[in-house]
């Protein structure tokens, strides 16, 4: 039953990751955590590891559907790059009942999120997004995809600056931090929903990644341990690609 349960939950996150634009961490890491007798560390470095192969297989579906803000995903990974540095080195320091509290109150917050947010987000393909954002705007975006044009502006400097906060907490937790860019990105900055997911996957790939070499480097990432063997986690991954890929597949239809 373990193979299927870790194929099954590699293709759940990976096809929700990459929908919502948040990799597929949130739900990786707090079963590693609860499931798997691992140490904090290693639970944030196997998760994001996890991530950035997700994130990057949605990366390579997202980009020809031009659905990307490409600078300002370069941005935002470039402002997440020093915390997901130094955030690996943080959390080997941090007691490991402290790491499940933080991780038990991000998670109830998330919930609470979830069930007060409204529902019916607007996506229209021109000038989406003009519902409630920060007044100061200084840079306009113009997407222009095979769904359709995409106008919004937003204050790129306090936007990269947010996901500088981001990189610490992807590399930190392990989860990645999309599922807090995304909908911050559409509420707050003004994105379209279509093209916050995609810029939010986009710079996941990138700033996940240098995080997950450093963790790796440190020796977070239990590669052969989870009681289970080295073939199941390449199972694991391979479903990840197979969820970002099922996503895509209905999408298009």
């Amino acid at each position: 039953m373990e193979p299927l349960a870790l194929a099954l939950l590699g293709l759940g996150a990976g096809a929700f990751g990459v929908m919502v634009g948040a990799g597929g961490g949130i739900i990786m890491a707090p079963v590693l955590l609860l499931f798997f007798d691992l140490e904090p560390p290693v639970v944030a470095g196997t998760s994001l590891a996890l991530v950035s192969v997700n994130s990057f297989s949605g990366t390579l579906a997202y980009l020809p559907m031009r659905l990307a803000d490409r600078r300002s995903g370069l941005l935002f990974a470039a402002a997440a790059i020093p915390g997901s540095v130094a955030a690996p080195f943080a959390v080997r320091e941090l007691a490991p009942d402290l790491f499940k509290t933080i991780f038990g109150l991000l998670l109830l917050g998330l919930a609470l999120h979830m069930l007060l947010r409204r529902t019916g987000a607007d996506d229209r393909p021109a000038k989406a997004g003009a519902g409630r954002r920060i007044r100061r705007r200084h840079t306009k975006r113009r997407v222009e995809s095979d769904s359709g044009v995409y106008e919004y502006e937003f204050n790129e400097g306090l936007a990269t600056g947010f996901n500088a906060i981001l990189g610490f907490i992807s590399a930190f937790l392990g989860t990645g931090g999309g599922f807090l860019r995304t909908p911050v990105l559409v509420a707050v900055f003004g994105f379209p929903v279509r093209v916050a997911v995609a810029t939010s996957v986009f710079a996941l790939s990138i700033y996940a990644t240098v995080g997950a070499t450093v963790h790796a480097g440190l020796g977070h990432l239990d590669w052969l341990g989870f009681r289970l063997r080295f073939w199941l986690l390449f199972l694991f991954c391979l479903f990840l690609l197979a969820g970002s890929l099922l996503f895509h597949l209905l999408e298009g239809l």
